[in-house]
């Protein structure tokens, strides 16, 4: 979702409009005599690998060495 507010409007209720993007995610736009000026995102939360890889972990199994190249699966690159 996106918000859209001026800065006037901004710098009076900042704690609030901040609110949302932290809590919600939102991103708000901030205009100056309704023209788009400024954009504020929440960051992305980054996820290490064993995060990511967490629900498949010790599922799969690979029966060569899996240093060797597989050219013939990827052809001439």
């Amino acid at each position: 979702m996106m918000i859209t507010v001026s800065k006037g409007t901004l710098q009076k209720r900042v704690q609030e409009y901040f609110r949302k993007v932290e809590e919600k995610g939102e991103e708000i736009i901030v205009t100056r005599n309704k023209v788009p000026v400024i954009r504020i995102t929440p960051l992305k939360k980054t996820r290490n690998v064993d995060d990511v890889f967490a629900d498949i972990r010790g599922k799969i199994k690979y029966h060569k060495d899996i240093l060797t190249p597989e050219t013939e699966e990827w052809g001439e690159i």
